[in-house]
């Protein structure tokens, strides 16, 4: 997209859920998706990604080539580490797999090696053999949040206390540092010592340091759910339910979409009715993200099982409203879901200024789509789905190489040069999005 170009939406959700009306009377062949899910899950993703990423000097390889080589370097983050073991404990329970325990116990002694033995919570960054690559990197919520989401996960199927202590541990020292008790929520930004980052005058207008924002509140909304599981601890359930309301009834804004940054007061931060010009280089802390708000519907629903919330028609009508703004995102003609939006001007339709489809969004919406198919069967959501899993069979796997593009290739046709893996490209999200899928399917959608 060229820089100035914009892309406006005008078809409505109601329009386009009518246009696909006649589409939905014809029979929809569950059985095959069913089986053709199965089959990328398997054989396109798992049996593609390990024990290739399984790495021999600890943890899991962070970047694999367009051709799933290994490449040169593999500096890791806690992140992609912990997804990694999320991952490998999740296909471990859920098919019983052996292999898939012994991916995921290799895991864990590097997490380990990640942990800060003298200021607590884990490193962001390391090389490849785990070392800091400095006395003063910073630390993130962000971070430590997927720490405690893949060792709840290998706990759960291992039993493993180590990796249970290890969680309690790292939610402990974001209590201690990055808990905001007068607000509300989590800073994200923490010196290694566990200060937190505060922004100044001279701080860049363009720079997210000092602020809360919704992407480590979602993850942090995930993890406290997962620990929650295995750990039914008061203060955990106390911050769960704390992030699940500061999601739902805060960050998500009353045009039904996340805000994305917010000083400490929580107030949202915003260049709305400022020069687009403004607008534009301050787009990445203001704008819409439509895999974030689809993602983020899914994950208050996961967490509000956890607390034992009711999924009355009241909530699910309130998370609905996200997921159908979320698809004025989604592309009228191929499918496939937008990465940046923006209202402009009150009142005027949304303006996509960012036409990129990140993979990652797409299995997002592929999860929910059908999981909202459920509570919603004549909302037309499985024709979406339909449409949805067809893009990504079309834009987004790699057919000769194997994996997931980093982009749909229907907007960034360069994506097929890029790598298949890197530190902020794992398993996670498509693992995820088709096991959900698959298990839904399997048990009669």
């Amino acid at each position: 997209m060229k820089k100035h170009t914009f892309i406006f939406i005008v078809i409505g959700l109601a329009f386009y859920f009518s246009c696909n009306q006649k589409v939905e009377k014809e029979k929809i062949p569950w059985d095959q998706l069913a089986t053709d899910i199965a089959h990328e899950l398997n054989a396109n993703i798992l049996d593609k990604w390990y024990p290739l990423d399984i790495d021999s000097a600890g943890g899991y390889l962070s970047n694999l080539s367009a051709s799933f080589k290994p490449m040169e370097n593999q500096d890791k983050m806690i992140v992609t580490q912990a997804r990694h073991l999320w991952t490998t404990s999740m296909v471990a329970k859920r098919k019983s797999d052996t292999e898939y325990l012994g991916y995921a116990r290799h895991g864990l002694p590097f997490l380990q090696k990640m942990w800060d033995t003298n200021y607590g919570g884990f490193y962001q960054n390391v090389d490849r053999s785990g070392e800091p690559f400095g006395e003063n990197d910073p630390k993130t919520a962000y971070g430590n949040a997927f720490g405690i989401y893949g060792l709840s996960a290998y706990f759960d199927v291992s039993g493993d206390t180590v990796a249970l202590n290890l969680a309690k541990r790292t939610f402990n020292w974001l209590e201690q540092h990055s808990h905001d008790p007068e607000y509300g929520g989590y800073f994200q930004d923490l010196t290694r010592q566990g200060e937190v980052i505060q922004r100044n005058d001279t701080t860049p207008s363009t720079s997210t340091i000092g602020y809360k924002d919704q992407n480590s509140s979602i993850h942090l909304l995930e993890a406290f759910t997962s620990l929650y599981q295995v750990w039914p601890d008061p203060l955990v359930k106390e911050r769960l339910s704390e992030m699940y309301l500061l999601v739902k009834d805060v960050m998500i804004n009353k045009d039904h979409y996340l805000n994305l940054f917010f000083t400490a007061d929580l107030k949202p931060v915003s260049f709305y009715g400022q020069d687009s010009t403004i607008i534009l280089q301050h787009a990445g802390i203001d704008h819409v993200s439509f895999g974030h708000d689809i993602e983020t519907a899914y994950l208050l629903l996961e967490a509000s099982e956890a607390l034992g919330i009711e999924h009355d028609k009241a909530l699910l009508d309130e998370l609905r409203l996200i997921v159908d703004h979320s698809l004025l995102g989604l592309d009228p003609v191929n499918s496939g879901l937008y990465d940046q939006g923006y209202y402009f001007d009150k009142g005027k339709p949304l303006v996509i200024i960012k036409d990129s489809k990140e993979w990652w969004a797409q299995a997002e919406a592929l999860n929910t789509l059908l999981i909202f198919h459920q509570f919603y069967p004549e909302a037309g959501y499985d024709t979406l789905f339909v449409k949805q899993w067809d893009y990504i069979k079309k834009y987004v796997i790699d057919s000769t190489n194997g994996g997931w593009y980093i982009h749909g290739i229907d907007t960034r046709h360069d994506a097929t040069g890029f790598p298949k893996a890197s530190i902020w490209k794992s398993t996670y999200h498509n693992y995820r999005a088709l096991a959900n899928c698959l298990e839904i399917l399997e048990n009669g959608h």
